[in-house]
């Protein structure tokens, strides 16, 4: 097709833009060359998950572009075709029509001209007026610098949009000589200013400082980087994957990009590359100077909030305009070895996607699976008002425990005793490696132990314990992975988040995603967010059990829980 055609409003020829030297130019991500380009020969299927998204074998990582279009879902994502870890990359294709059944296309991007000859990393997808997607990735050039290029669908009659050009103008956006080339990536979903010009943030850092660059365009080709980054943050480091939308202040409803008003407030999320966390703020968009302002509710770095305060990164969101929502994809990398990666033939799932918007407070965001996910659920078991002294646990009998969906909720007899809080805990980690679920308290800990085996040699619990401050309840989540395989070598962490959570009717509730080697948890209605990756060796297949339990001197009752065996999607990549 012809370029101009597509861009029918827009200038198809960019001003010359100017080169920077490569100094200091140097590769983020660990590269293999002995292993990058090994096809799996065989599939190891014991760890698969079932109803995550994940393709048949090899590497994946970042998801990218992520957009409706047309009554199609489309997703992207980073992937090697030709081995298990990472190198190789390509942006995959996969489209859908409910989010869970997906069918695999050809790549949609892939190195093939001198502005990504070395690489097609992370980006968005933006809908242009007239119905018209581009999208926006960062290409590494032959200077190994990280520039942002463009890409359009080849046939906009191809329900699909199999085939993509990357027109000759490109890159759109080079690193000028205030930036570090080696540190600049990952553009975001444009949105458009009341003015006519369309906005979008490059991720990056100057020295420890991680920042937010801002450029702006009229036609979309010719791009101009404002004086000042729409924000930044000191002591960060490398902002990647940066992700800026508007949420309602007044619902669940999501909103599209380019939306904005009195009922409006704005969240920017950053992945560290240096924690390999990814944090969010939730502000006020100051359209007249292009400055975010986080609120004052939580920290404005490290210790700030999280989407998921587990193996969850790169994320994206995109505005759903089939169900009016803003849906939230992540990525759920392996926390086994880089050999071991090689021996299974795959690496790297796809979390469920999660429907997220404002809580009510207005000072973080709630998030929860898709209602589609429903539709896998098969065989439903329930428990009610079973009470769990101290010590006690019940095994939740007639699922498939190594693939289910359960959702419980606790209630309290009594917070009367609840253990006091000591202010100095600030890390929710560290307080759950120092209390896991061995460690008797009083409110607590009591939940869910997940692909446990029949003798408890391994499970992955996750729980909750509830501390008594001067003047409200402290709620603990965890997600602790240290006891669930037998095998050595594994990165088996406690994870753990503090959940801000009423609790005046003395309840709090769980959902969890189990999926062989994935635990996805929502605690308080998606408050708190933990995904665990483990890797049991007993509790696989029929040898995986679910038991709820209490190890708190206080006793706790499953008031109501639902568990549901789950099916495999129609067709998965």
């Amino acid at each position: 097709m012809e370029i101009s055609k597509y861009l029918s409003v827009f200038a198809i020829f960019v001003t010359c833009l100017c080169a920077i030297s490569n100094n200091g130019v140097h590769a983020s991500h660990k590269v293999f060359p002995e292993l990058q380009s090994l096809s799996a020969v065989k599939v190891r299927h014991v760890h698969r998950t079932c109803y995550h998204f994940q393709p048949p074998k090899h590497w994946i990582n970042d998801p990218n572009g992520p957009m409706y279009y047309n009554g199609i879902y489309h997703f992207f994502y980073q992937y090697n075709p030709k081995g298990a870890v990472w190198g190789n990359i390509v942006w995959a294709h996969s489209v859908s029509k409910d989010l869970i059944n997906w069918v695999a296309m050809e790549p949609a991007i892939y190195p093939s001209k001198p502005f990504d000859i070395n690489g097609c990393w992370s980006g968005s997808a933006t809908i242009l007026p007239g119905n018209k997607p581009v999208i926006l990735y960062t290409g590494i050039d032959p200077q190994q610098r990280q520039v942002q290029n463009y890409a359009v669908p080849s046939n906009l009659s191809d329900p699909y949009l199999r085939k993509w050009t990357k027109p000759d103008n490109n890159p759109l956006v080079v690193p000028d000589h205030g930036i570090n080339a080696s540190a600049f990536r990952d553009p975001t979903t444009a949105w458009l200013g009341s003015d006519g010009h369309w906005r979008i943030l490059v991720g990056g850092k100057r020295k420890r400082r991680g920042m937010a660059f801002l450029y702006r365009s009229r036609d979309f080709v010719n791009w101009v980087k404002a004086k000042h980054p729409l924000h930044s943050s000191p002591n960060t480091g490398m902002w990647e994957c940066p992700d800026f939308y508007p949420v309602s202040v007044t619902g669940k409803s999501g909103l599209d990009t380019s939306v904005m008003g009195q009922n409006v407030k704005h969240v920017l999320k950053v992945s560290l590359d240096v924690t390999r966390y990814e944090y969010y703020t939730v502000g006020r968009y100051v359209r007249n100077e292009d400055r975010y302002v986080p609120d004052n509710t939580s920290a404005d770095g490290w210790s700030g909030l999280r989407y998921d305060y587990g193996n969850f990164y790169a994320s994206k969101t995109f505005f759903d305009a089939a169900k009016n929502r803003r849906i939230l994809w992540g990525w759920a990398n392996e926390s086994d070895t880089r050999l071991d990666d090689v021996e299974k033939g795959w690496a790297g799932i796809q979390a469920i996607p999660r429907m997220v918007w404002l809580d009510d407070s207005g000072k973080q965001l709630l998030q929860w699976p898709i209602k589609e996910l429903e539709t896998l659920r098969g065989k439903n078991v329930r428990l009610r008002n079973k009470v769990l002294k101290s010590g006690e646990n019940v095994e939740v009998k007639g699922i498939t425990a190594a693939q289910a969906d359960v959702d419980v909720t606790f209630s309290l007899q009594s917070l009367d005793k609840a253990e006091k809080f000591d202010p100095t805990w600030t890390d929710a980690q560290e307080v759950c490696s120092k209390m896991g679920t061995q460690v008797k308290g009083r409110v607590g800990p009591f939940g869910l132990l997940t692909l446990a085996s029949k003798k408890l040699e391994e499970y992955t619990p996750v729980f909750f314990r509830i501390f008594k401050a001067p003047n409200k309840h402290v709620v603990l989540m965890c997600s602790d992975a240290r006891s669930s395989s037998l095998e050595g070598g594994l990165y088996k962490p406690p994870f753990a988040g503090f959940v801000d959570v009423d609790l005046s009717d003395k309840k709090l509730s769980l959902r969890s995603l189990i999926d062989h080697s994935v635990v996805e948890s929502f605690g308080a209605g998606g408050k708190t967010c933990i995904t665990s990756r483990v890797y049991p060796t007993l509790a696989v297949y029929e040898g995986a059990h679910l038991l709820a339990f209490n190890n708190g001197t206080e006793t706790v009752t499953v008031e109501n829980l639902n568990a549901w065996s789950m099916k495999k999607p129609v067709e998965m990549n």
